[in-house]
């Protein structure tokens, strides 16, 4: 995503939590200059106040906020302790729901300043269709479809779209142990197309919606066919 925007022109700050090197070589790969590295736990309130306050310093203002950011911690009902449960459910809602919603919050003073902000979350097709060995990773981006929805709807008036796209399994660190395991084929056979999603096909769809202030309130499915809803 981070490619995408800065090939169009766009000075991007990429957010990590504890990996400074993947973020450097991320800036790195970025055509033009200006862009910049944050640091931040989502989890944590008062770093992420601090992490969008010093994105929109060194950006000079925020135009376009990308909420990608997620934690996957299996936790199937019948093999999980209580304590593991508790401890799944709590990490993946303050990272996927309420981290985005304070992000969201921390970044609107900029947004509005811009005249045309544009919000685009970052769900999954796991909201609809139910996640077994991980419901609460289920649970959260099902909240967060909810979440860009009702944004929508209260930042419209301000000039501020809100969308948000909802893929299947991509090509990326997180899914990349599935994806070789034996379930890999199984996988990839979900879709008529036999594939998972390229990084590029999301980050474009991504770039297109921050763009795309009519599409407001939308909830995008990209996961080639593998699950439809009406």
């Amino acid at each position: 995503m981070a490619v995408v925007f800065a090939a169009a022109g766009d000075r991007v700050a990429v957010h990590h939590r504890d990996s400074p090197e993947l973020a450097a070589d991320t800036v790195r790969m970025l055509a033009g200059d200006g862009h910049l590295t944050v640091r931040g736990d989502l989890a944590d309130p008062a770093a992420v106040a601090d992490f969008v306050g010093a994105a929109a310093d060194g950006l000079g203002g925020l135009d376009v906020l990308v909420n990608n950011a997620a934690v996957y911690q299996p936790h199937p009902p019948a093999t999980t302790s209580y304590d593991d449960w508790q401890a799944a459910w709590r990490r993946t809602i303050e990272v996927n729901l309420l981290g985005t919603a304070n992000v969201t919050f921390c970044a609107l003073p900029h947004l509005r300043a811009c005249g045309a902000g544009r919000i685009v979350n970052v769900s999954s097709r796991g909201a609809f269709r139910g996640e077994p060995d991980t419901p609460a990773y289920g649970a959260s981006k099902a909240g967060l479809n909810a979440f860009g929805q009702s944004m929508a709807k209260a930042l419209a008036g301000e000039g501020i779209a809100v969308t948000t796209v909802a893929p299947g399994f991509i090509e990326t660190d997180m899914a990349n142990q599935l994806l070789k395991a034996p379930r890999g084929a199984e996988i990839r056979a979900q879709s008529p197309f036999n594939r998972v999603a390229r990084p590029e096909e999301v980050a474009e769809a991504v770039f297109y919606l921050a763009s795309a202030e009519w599409a407001s309130g939308t909830v995008l499915d990209l996961n080639g066919a593998s699950h439809l809803r009406t």
